[in-house]
């Protein structure tokens, strides 16, 4: 009954000039809260979503005037506020690395989503606009399990000018990660296409196949213990669990990647402490809308990998 009740008739919405430019995959994930991230994908892949009429898939970028229609899905209660716990928002408040120029960083917490969806009532975006009037969307994403480094923009000009720079490869964006085994010496540059949405063991997977999307990753050594590296990781391409498919497809997978990763080495790695997926967004360098100068942001290593590092450095 209460499903029936929350399953609306298609409807088309106008993209005014604020929403203009953002892709049509994330602006469907705000607005159909609740619905699972695979289903609005499945979407639009079936053309159940139009612009103008016709047919578009997840890259495209909304215009002022576009006409969307969306079809019947479920939602969330309409109307229904998410309840945020209150020590989430501090926590995200006290986490702030940078506020100026109309961009905002945060050092987000691994376990925090970015955003609602796929069953999660709220994320980072909602929880600081539940206590931040104005403008704020996110310019990329981490993975749930990721912490570091997450850009945020305060205003459309600063969404867009960090958006088009990201397209145009001027952001860099270094992690820390920790992977089984000793790393080669030197720096390592994986060309290797990625492609997602494929089933393995009834969930969703990313895999190095030819068919899939261009994806580029420097890896670099900075700490080697016995069965472990430290390595840091340069990606130059923004797919979908890139880091973490890259590594493990030179036979390093990621310390606590439950995905992708090798069973008997999370096993040691929890024996040590490590309770969540070893990769942290470090640093985060980019041009400053609308000024000749770059910023440079950088988190520190969160104190629960570094006692993971302390112990493998001691054992």
């Amino acid at each position: 009954m209460d499903g029936e009740q929350n399953r609306p008739a298609a409807r088309v919405e106008v993209i005014d000039a604020a929403a203009a430019g953002q892709r049509i995959d994330n602006w469907l994930l705000s607005r159909l809260k609740g619905v699972p991230k695979s289903r609005v994908y499945r979407l639009l892949r079936t053309g159940q979503v139009r612009v103008n009429g016709g047919r578009i898939k997840a890259p495209y970028r909304l215009r002022a005037g576009d006409r969307v229609r969306i079809p019947p899905v479920r939602t969330a209660v309409e109307g229904e506020t998410p309840a945020i716990p209150e020590g989430v928002i501090a926590r995200l408040r006290e986490a702030v690395l940078h506020d100026a120029d109309d961009l905002l960083v945060i050092d987000k917490p691994s376990g925090i989503a970015v955003h609602g969806g796929s069953g999660l009532a709220w994320g980072v975006i909602e929880a600081l606009k539940s206590r931040e009037p104005g403008f704020l969307e996110l310019v990329h994403r981490l993975d749930r399990e990721t912490s570091g480094c997450l850009l945020l923009a305060r205003s459309r000009e600063a969404l867009l000018a960090t958006q088009r720079a990201f397209q145009q490869g001027e952001v860099e964006k270094s992690y820390l990660l920790l992977v089984r085994s000793e790393w080669p010496e030197g720096r390592m540059r994986v060309d290797a296409p990625l492609r997602r949405d494929l089933q393995r063991g009834g969930e969703r997977v990313v895999e190095v196949r030819q068919d899939g999307r261009e994806a580029l990753t420097e890896f670099e050594a900075v700490e080697r213990y016995r069965g472990a590296t430290l390595v840091r990781a340069v990606l130059h391409t923004g797919r979908t669990h890139q880091i973490r498919v890259h590594a493990a497809h030179l036979g390093h997978p990621l310390a606590g990647d439950d995905r992708y990763g090798d069973r008997a080495f999370n096993r040691q790695m929890r024996e040590l402490g490590l309770r969540r997926l070893f990769l942290h967004a470090s640093s985060l360098v980019l041009p400053v809308p609308g000024r000749d100068e770059r910023l440079t942001v950088s988190s520190p290593l969160p104190e629960e990998l570094q006692d993971v590092l302390n112990r493998l450095e001691n054992r």
